[in-house]
């Protein structure tokens, strides 16, 4: 069960955000095999004083369309699936939104399958 957050400077099409959203979700059912109706998806736009950024780290030239990705998943997935992951986001929004490939930034963050609950105050997936 990934939790995806989004994080992009406001836009002025309203319907941006949900877009790069369901791209996000259409990657992680491609990439790494996420189920159908498995997309939890956390959707923030920040005005100029609220999203910060370098926008050379590491020699990438970032612009203010930067849109950072922070996935929460449960770990064990190989470090093959994770680089798919990673290009076939970044493509998907390149191709469909126009965004720079240099400007989608990914972070994964790996948590044990104990570590969710999905409601109800249960650790479902606990053993």
């Amino acid at each position: 069960m990934p939790l995806v957050r989004v994080d992009i400077k406001k836009h002025q099409d309203p319907t941006f955000a949900k877009r790069v959203g369901q791209l996000i979700y259409a990657a992680m059912h491609t990439a790494i095999a996420v189920p159908e109706n498995d997309n939890f998806q956390i959707l923030t736009e920040h005005d100029e004083h609220h999203f910060i950024f370098d926008p050379g780290y590491l020699g990438i030239n970032r612009t203010d369309n930067l849109v950072i990705i922070q996935i929460t998943l449960s770990e064990g997935r190989t470090d093959e699936k994770k680089k798919l992951l990673y290009k076939t986001i970044a493509e998907n929004l390149n191709r469909e939104l126009a965004v720079r490939l240099e400007d989608v930034f990914i972070n994964l963050v790996e948590v044990k399958k104990e570590n969710w609950s999905f409601g109800n105050g249960i650790a479902q997936y606990a053993l």
